[in-house]
């Protein structure tokens, strides 16, 4: 895995980066969400260009990239892969060649992860991974924030991560071993885990435990999580809707937890599947607005750590 060097700080994974920077970054963007609601950004990144490359449709990383950079003073530009000439057969090396002449630093949202560091490795600029097939860190930062300010410290906090297996989780096991908390993976035994996400847990037993069963893996939590149980490419079938079913998020599955446990989910929600309307749309449980707000701050945050301003 190619981690930021001393003259390049990537993004790409949550354990390529110390906890005292993510720390940092978690602290800038609390400061530029002030920042904001006071209407008194700060032009850090004056005269910057982020070029954006989209592989994968988006909303949330979309938009809050583009407002991210513009705030702080930059300009951003957005690529459809379908639309350059990366459809037409041109490499990876070249198109990173060209845009390190225009450009300071690049966020990309692919299905390879693999193209993160081919990126940099040509531009030679830093990345920021807004993600991948097999993370999405930028997004566990934001969710981090969400609960820092409505519950208090993650630390020593007992997570839960109900249904697929997926990138966002990848990343959500980085985050368990890195701010010490511990987190309760609870799934279908019919589910494979991937080689990659097998090591992790492994790796990080001391804060990863898996589940199959919704009580054991729900009782005291603090905060359950769920995701779209079909995403990257992944087409729904009635029959893996109905393996996925007893791990949908419901209020049943709220009482299990603690009186006064959250919900987290990073969108686009299914309601009726993954998760149910009384849970997602209730103020009580559910940190998903908070989590998408926390989007554009974190972004800032990043894009001012990648270019050193933090």
């Amino acid at each position: 895995m190619l981690k930021g060097s001393k003259l390049t700080r990537n993004f790409l994974n949550l354990s390529d980066i110390n906890k005292s920077q993510l720390m940092g970054i978690l602290k800038r963007a609390i400061d530029l969400k002030k920042y904001r609601k006071k209407n008194k950004n700060p032009a850090t990144l004056r005269n910057i260009n982020l070029a954006m490359i989209f592989e994968k449709p988006s909303t949330r990383t979309r938009v809050s990239f583009e407002l991210a950079i513009k705030e702080l003073g930059g300009r951003s530009i957005i690529l459809d892969e379908a639309t350059t000439h990366l459809s037409r057969g041109e490499t990876i090396s070249d198109t990173a060649r060209v845009l390190s002449k225009y450009c300071n630093i690049l966020m990309i949202r692919t299905t390879n992860h693999k193209k993160l560091i081919e990126y940099h490795r040509y531009s030679k600029l830093p990345v920021i991974n807004g993600l991948s097939n097999i993370s999405h860190p930028c997004q566990i930062l934001a969710d981090i924030m969400a609960y820092n300010e409505k519950r208090g410290s993650i630390r020593d906090r007992k997570f839960v991560w109900m249904g697929d297996l997926n990138n966002v989780l990848f990343s959500w096991v980085e985050a368990a071993n890195i701010f010490n908390f511990s987190l309760n993976i609870c799934f279908p035994k019919l589910m494979k885990v991937s080689k990659g996400l097998k090591e992790k847990i492994k790796t990080y037993s001391n804060n990863v435990k898996i589940f199959h069963n919704t009580k054991l893996a729900c009782k005291d939590s603090d905060c359950i999580i769920t995701d779209t149980w079909f995403s990257m490419g992944k087409k729904p079938t009635n029959k893996l809707i109905k393996v996925f079913k007893p791990y949908q998020v419901n209020e049943k599955i709220m009482s299990i937890a603690k009186k006064n446990a959250v919900f987290m989910h990073c969108l686009p929600a299914t309601r009726g599947n993954e998760v149910t309307e009384e849970v997602i749309d209730n103020s009580r449980y559910s940190l998903v607005w908070s989590e998408a707000e926390n989007r554009l701050h974190i972004q800032k945050a990043i894009l001012e750590w990648c270019l050193k301003k933090i």
